[in-house]
């Protein structure tokens, strides 16, 4: 078996725990195609080394998707992998099953304080569990979805913050027991900031980050369900959605968009209009960005703390202009 274990950085959870010492404890070939992450290089590794599994974070699945001459390459002997590291989109998940061959291809929720993985989906799950969830939990690993503001189990289907407890939690944050405190409770729930929901079979769907929530007008909107419907536009490669100021509703929403090559212009009006009746209308973004990449962290993560920040920018008006 080979494992082409992508450009996740040796020294994050993902590409030293599941990628490296996953391999060596197996037995299993590591293939690193460049000291960074490189699509086009990533996708000739797979097809000259004839790699049978392939890891990677969503932007990475998405770089090589989008690559002008994908169709070239013989990707025939993937069959599995995992995508990780960020929110999984299901229009990605399903193109990389159809497009790249990884039929057993598996999702897998964690942190690095949890070791990092806590669910994760299995080859024989059907199609809607392996591309719409992460999974259920690991073997000796519990999980509960609570309320964020009483820390009481919701129902099943209804979101709340994902907690998780068992042998893989972290002890705490080295000499930081304030930090530590707020991340694990008293009966060691370890509290993810992550909003999710169960479903009766134990699979976990999330819906966005704590943080991430947008509150526009009194309505509590998920990034998250905006961006995977913008992923079934024709021309659009890749969205994020974040919260701006707004002096009526207290925020409005921002979309910011990659667009595929050779794409039409796109405009904020085009897009509302292709929202309309599919979304409710608080769904429907207000701002457009069309740019040409996101700002990352050098592990792949998309930084919406930054996006928020130059969005704030972009939408104040200038000296010039109040002038």
């Amino acid at each position: 078996m080979l494992i082409h274990v992508r450009s996740c950085p040796k020294y994050h959870c993902f590409g030293m725990v599941m990628g490296n010492l996953a391999a060596t404890s197996h037995g299993a070939a590591m293939i690193i195609p460049a000291p960074s992450f490189d699509p086009r290089a990533t996708l000739e590794a797979v097809a000259a080394e004839r790699c049978t599994s392939l890891y990677g974070v969503p932007t990475m699945f998405i770089a090589e998707l989008a690559d002008p001459e994908f169709d070239t390459f013989d990707l025939s002997s993937l069959r599995t992998g995992i995508m990780a590291g960020s929110p999984c989109p299901i229009e990605v998940m399903k193109q990389v099953i159809d497009r790249m061959g990884m039929r057993e291809v598996s999702i897998c929720y964690g942190m690095t304080e949890t070791s990092p993985v806590s669910t994760q989906t299995r080859a024989d799950d059907s199609l809607a569990q392996r591309t719409a969830t992460v999974g259920r939990a690991g073997p000796h690993i519990e999980i509960k979805i609570v309320d964020p503001l009483t820390g009481l189990t919701v129902p099943r289907g209804v979101p709340g913050e994902l907690c998780t407890r068992g042998y893989s939690v972290m002890l705490g944050y080295w000499n930081d027991p304030e930090k530590t405190a707020e991340a694990i409770d008293s009966a060691r729930w370890m509290h993810t900031g992550d909003l999710a929901t169960m479903d009766d079979e134990g699979y976990i769907a999330i819906t966005g980050r704590i943080k991430d929530m947008v509150i526009r007008g009194g309505e509590n909107i998920y990034p998250r369900e905006i961006e995977e419907f913008l992923y079934g536009h024709p021309d659009i490669l890749d969205a994020q959605v974040i919260g701006v100021p707004d002096a009526k509703y207290g925020e409005e929403l921002m979309a910011w968009i990659r667009l595929r090559e050779n794409a039409a212009p796109l405009t904020a009006e085009a897009l509302r209009a292709y929202c309309t009746g599919k979304l409710a209308h608080y769904k429907i973004p207000r701002y457009v960005h069309i740019v040409d990449e996101f700002p990352m962290t050098v592990t792949g993560k998309i930084r919406k703390i930054e996006m928020r920040e130059m969005a704030v920018r972009l939408l104040t008006p200038s000296d010039e202009e109040t002038a």
